[in-house]
């Protein structure tokens, strides 16, 4: 009984297996895509107008100047180098850009140093540095050069 109920669970699956995708059968349009695979498909871009629209109604400030992004991501070189991943300058400004809406609502220094260690994944990528000075480090180089009215 094993033996048969295994063969024709092995059936089922090698049908099943068979059945996706072949040259009769092309590969689905973005909008015949529902669930996890869609959710894999690159979201439109926003114009640049939409992005500040955006920002100003989460209260989040706009892309810094030039001299303050390069102030910043020295600043933030100077904390330690791994902090900013090799190549990824936009994506430190962009989570700075985010961390500046919890210096704005969190009154608490020692959660808001915790979610400067998250927010830059210092916490699981750099656990050597993953202390509450460097959260607040960061802190100061995210508030001094990307959002100093908060």
């Amino acid at each position: 009984m094993r033996t048969t109920t295994t063969l024709i669970a092995t059936a089922a699956l090698a049908l099943a297996l068979t059945a996706c995708g072949t040259a009769d059968n092309p590969p689905s349009t973005p909008s015949d895509k529902q669930g996890a695979e869609a959710a894999t498909e690159k979201p439109a871009t926003l114009s640049p107008d939409a992005q500040a629209s955006i920002r100003a109604a989460a209260d989040l400030p706009q892309d810094p100047t030039a001299d303050a992004r390069k102030a910043y991501l020295d600043a933030l070189n100077a904390i330690d180098r791994r902090i900013i991943k090799p190549g990824k300058e936009d994506q430190a400004v962009s989570r700075g850009i985010n961390q500046c809406g919890s210096i704005k609502t969190t009154q608490d220094e020692a959660k808001l140093a915790k979610t400067a260690l998250e927010r830059f994944t210092v916490d699981t990528r750099l656990p050597d540095i993953a202390n509450a000075a460097t959260g607040k480090a960061i802190n100061k180089a995210v508030h001094t050069h990307l959002c100093p009215d908060f």
